[in-house]
């Protein structure tokens, strides 16, 4: 169906509002993910905040011993990157196996919203999903490894606090802890706005309202829950913390 089309004629089969929907999907998918990982120094988010305590976690892992419950961590999460990954790689082949037989897809979609659009209208819908759920496999994969890399570092890391080396071995291995959990962060909401994209199956309103609940979803994670409330009250990291 769209070899037979043109790009004009591709893009015509869109609405204006389409055009402002999708545009406003993506800006609010940089845009929070931004203000996520650089927020103001007088609200940070739960993602700055959990940075500190990786720091902490690094410096106490230092002194302990064994260190047995340290390498239990990073397992369980490896693990839940590996859990993401593997569920978007299924998304991203069911999404393509719809893409290759959107007849179905159309004839669900004449019967929701009474509508009579080329079959290019909702690969193009299916085609905007999938570029969240591949983003999402890339990212949690990228996190995966890079879990791994931290457990080599902390495998490194001397057992001795007087090593010189020790705690700055124990500083990579936080910042590179921290590296991958922000993988994982940029996983999970591409997830959450593939999520979202998937209204723009019942038109473009739909996707607007979508966008702007993912936007609030995610906003008031980051910043205005309990849980954000708890990480704030921490007296420990009180001299560590960094503006």
């Amino acid at each position: 169906m769209v070899a037979s089309m043109t790009w004009s004629e591709i893009l015509s089969v869109f609405s204006p509002l389409d055009f402002a929907a999708v545009a406003l999907l993506f800006v609010a998918w940089v845009a929070i993910g931004l203000v996520i990982e650089y927020p103001p120094a007088s609200r940070p988010s739960v993602s700055a905040l959990m940075a500190e305590y990786r720091r902490e976690w690094m410096r106490q892992f230092v002194t302990r011993d064994p260190r047995i419950f340290d390498a239990q961590i990073v397992s369980n999460l490896r693990q839940g990157t590996a859990f993401f990954a593997s569920a978007s790689m299924i998304a991203v082949g069911g999404g393509l196996a719809l893409v290759g037989n959107s007849e179905q897809l159309t004839g669900i979609a004449e019967d929701l919203i009474q509508t009579n659009e080329p079959d290019v209208f909702w690969e193009i819908k299916l085609v905007v999903m999938l570029l969240f759920a591949a983003n999402a496999f890339l990212k949690f994969v990228w996190s995966h490894r890079l879990f791994g890399y931290c457990s080599v570092l902390m495998a490194a890391t001397p057992n001795d606090p007087s090593d010189p080396r020790a705690y700055p071995a124990a500083a990579k291995a936080a910042e590179i802890n921290i590296t991958a959990a922000r993988g994982y962060n940029r996983g999970l909401r591409s997830v959450y706005f593939g999520i979202g994209a998937s209204a723009w199956l019942l038109g473009a309103l739909p996707l607007i309202l979508a966008v702007i609940a993912t936007l609030i979803i995610v906003g008031r994670r980051e910043f205005a829950s309990d849980s954000r409330i708890v990480l704030l009250d921490n007296p420990a990291l009180e001299g560590h913390t960094q503006t």
